[in-house]
């Protein structure tokens, strides 16, 4: 059955049920989207779904990051997603990327023991010339090593930026 409509999960219905979920998802209301993201977990394709969920999780938590919201949204998502470990993961991240934006609390450790998507992320995204030190000299890769070092160069000339490091 080439070409059919049931070519199976990484078929074309498959990719008609991810832009399905990601449009559901992009639309949701707050108080409806830990039952959508559970929802959409339940799909048969479990990496699909994952995907579909792990790309509206970056995308609204990108979005809450600077404001108040973001520690009650990763709590409510968390329980959504239940025990899936990138899911989680990338939760814990976000929240992480938070603090830091934020000034909050954090430690050198879960900065350098995070994955390259965060330290990648928080080198773009961060100011605090104690983190881009701390990711210049022990970031896991050259690639954010170099580019926080970079940055913190770039801030040490006094360039101004707004909360999550971009130019004012």
């Amino acid at each position: 059955m080439a070409g059919g409509e049931t070519d199976g999960a990484a078929g074309p219905d498959g990719h008609r049920r991810f832009a399905r979920h990601l449009d559901a998802l992009a639309g949701v209301a707050p108080e409806d989207e830990a039952g959508l993201v559970a929802s959409v977990l339940r799909d048969p394709d479990e990496t699909m779904a994952q995907s579909a969920v792990g790309r509206h999780l970056d995308n609204r938590a990108r979005a809450l990051l600077t404001g108040g919201h973001l520690h009650g949204w990763v709590r409510a998502m968390t329980s959504a997603v239940g025990e899936r470990e990138f899911l989680t993961g990338r939760l814990r991240e976000w929240a992480l990327l938070a603090a830091l934006v934020r000034e909050e609390t954090w430690s050198a450790a879960e900065v350098t023991t995070a994955s390259d998507w965060f330290q990648r992320r928080a080198v773009e995204m961060v100011t605090s010339p104690r983190v881009l030190a701390l990711l210049a000299a022990e970031g896991g890769t050259r690639r954010v090593r170099v580019a926080a070092g970079r940055r913190r160069a770039v801030g040490s000339e006094g360039g101004a930026g707004d909360a999550c490091g971009r130019p004012g």
